[in-house]
């Protein structure tokens, strides 16, 4: 995984970027410093439901839309920044508009899984195979309180169970095999980056470990 521990799955079809600039380096890292780090209890405090979408709630938005751009990522649960507010943002590609899932329920998915590697910044420098269900249906509400229904399969399927997971307090880690749990636990312990043994040597030197 490399240092830019945004909370991302990569798209499979992401193209290489060139090297950042030092601007935006320096914006990245201001922004990762916000998010909370594996440890923190808040990360597993479940939130509660949004029930007032006034001022407050926009600029906790425009806070959220800002680091997730900066660092940049793919998604970003409200719990990350210490928000305990049911509340997550999240861009398909990274040429996206951010969009925004307000008391977000999975009411729907499908009985097909497939496993996938997921990161995430609020346990940086840590890669594990999440198993999954490929497709998704996921009710919600907006920035403004109106309903909606996000019908979604893949990897954006992924990206949006990731975040609804830290909503109810629950991480990667939790989610994957006792094995990789136990190595990414010592490698925490150890201050050491963890990368799946089984992709190691076939993956880890060519790409960067997908964050959700």
């Amino acid at each position: 995984m490399s240092d830019t521990e945004s909370d991302i799955v990569e798209s499979p079809d992401q193209e290489e970027s060139s090297p950042p600039d030092p601007e935006q380096v320096a914006r990245s890292q201001a922004a990762l410093a916000e998010v909370l780090r594996f440890g923190d209890p808040v990360l597993r405090s479940p939130a509660s439901p949004v029930e007032n979408f006034g001022s407050g709630l926009v600029g906790e938005i425009e806070r959220m839309k800002r680091v997730v751009l900066d660092a940049p990522g793919s998604g970003l649960a409200a719990t990350q920044l210490g928000i305990l507010r049911r509340l997550f943002v999240y861009r398909p590609d990274q040429g996206d508009e951010v969009r925004v899932v307000v008391n977000p329920e999975i009411e729907w998915s499908s009985d097909e899984t497939e496993i996938g590697l997921e990161g995430c910044l609020s346990i940086p420098d840590v890669a594990l195979e999440i198993e999954r269900p490929v497709s998704i249906r996921m009710r919600a509400q907006d920035e403004n309180g109106d309903e909606m229904v996000i019908e979604e399969t893949g990897w954006t399927a992924r990206v949006l169970q990731h975040e609804a997971d830290h909503l109810d307090g629950v991480l990667t880690i939790d989610r994957t095999n006792p094995e990789q749990r136990k190595g990414a636990l010592r490698a925490l312990r150890q201050g050491e980056s963890y990368w799946p043994p089984n992709l190691e040597d076939e993956e880890h030197a060519d790409h960067e470990a997908p964050e959700v």
